[in-house]
Formats: C-alpha cells, structure tokens, sequence
C-alpha cells in the first residue's frame, strides 16, 4: 500500500526557487504541492483553501516576514505544520521562527535528502533542526540573555559609533555606555567591538 501523499503549500518570493522545489519535490511518490506563493499575507487563506500537511515557508520575504507569516497562520490555523527553508541561519531568527510556532528549520544550502527528511517529519507534527543548528540553541539557552537595551547599545555600535556619541544620542552618562559595552563583550563571550558586531550580525541581533 502506498504511503498516503503529504499535501505542500509553498511560500517563497523567488520563481525559480519555486519552480525547481516544485520539480523536485513532486518526483517523491508521496509528495504532492498543492498551492505556491510569493507572498506571506496569502498564507491563511491558502493553507484554508488547499489544507496542506506542511507549509514550506522561506523566511525573507516582501511586506509580512515568514516569521510575521507563521505567526498569523497559527494563530487562525494552530494545527498547522511549518517548515521554514531560508538562506540564513542566524540564532535570532531561528529562535524567532521557533516561538512564532515553527516546527523546523533548514537552510537552503541542505542536501534534498536532507530536505525531503525535514517535510516528512513535520508533516506528521514532528520538530526538525540540523544537529548543529540545534546543539547552537541549546548553547544560547545557557547563556545570559542581551537585554533589549543591550541590543539597542549593541546596534550602535555595530554603526561604528563611540562610547561618546551613543551616550548623547541615548540621553545618558559615558559611563553608563561603557558598562553595557563591557556585559556584552562579556554575554557574547568576544574581545572587542570588532568582535561583537561580528557575533551580533551572525546571530541575528543586529542588522548593518
């Protein structure tokens, strides 16, 4: 007896993306896509529509983000299965994507194996993380935690500003900069602010 088909919708702003997982994913006998778009605000009214097992969602997308996307979907729909395949693996947005109510994530540099093992898993409800995206979380989840006025301080540093004029731009003491300077060296385990931007950027706090 054939196994029963795994109904996809595809959300990804690039044709080509499209056209190619559609190909590829439609030569699995047990895969079938049965609705595609470009746009994140469509989301809830074609998973309403087609009914999908899975929503294959890439993350950077025009006007609603796919976290944006994934949100809404599960706030109208919390049966709802998503799998977010996007370029980037940064911390934030993973984490991001997990809270908005995401049950995988895979980056599109991934081995269609790899691929079509994440669909099958989150179809049936599972979670499914690359072992090294997921050892990464549980790392962050050790670590303390950048407060929102460290992400603030840490954004304008990342712009190349000094302890000086951030203090003035944010209405408060030089000093007060370089202390919050010093506990996210010392969170994002880095030497210096070269180092830091570098970290930020790589999780995901922060974007140039």
């Amino acid at each position: 007896m054939p196994p029963p088909v795994i109904k996809i919708l595809l959300i990804d702003d690039h044709f080509v993306v499209r056209s190619g997982l559609v190909a590829s994913l439609e030569l699995e006998d047990d895969m079938k896509v049965v609705g595609e778009s470009d746009r994140g605000e469509e989301v809830v009214a074609l998973f309403a529509r087609w009914q999908p097992d899975i929503v294959v969602m890439d993350l950077q997308l025009p006007g609603v983000s796919g976290i944006e996307a994934t949100s809404e979907l599960l706030k109208v729909h919390p049966d709802a299965h998503v799998l977010i395949f996007s370029t980037f693996a940064r911390d934030e947005e993973i984490q991001a994507a997990l809270r908005a109510g995401a049950l995988g994530y895979l980056q599109k540099s991934s081995s269609r194996d790899d691929l079509l093992a994440a669909i099958r898993t989150v179809a049936r409800g599972g979670q499914s993380l690359p072992p090294a995206i997921a050892q990464r979380l549980r790392n962050r989840l050790a670590e303390p935690e950048i407060t929102p006025r460290e992400r603030e301080i840490l954004a304008l540093v990342a712009q190349g500003n000094s302890n000086k004029v951030i203090a003035a731009g944010l209405g408060i003491s030089e000093d007060t900069v370089k202390q919050h300077v010093s506990r996210i060296l010392t969170k994002l385990k880095v030497n210096d602010r070269a180092q830091a931007t570098a970290e930020a950027i790589r999780r995901g706090l922060v974007r140039l």
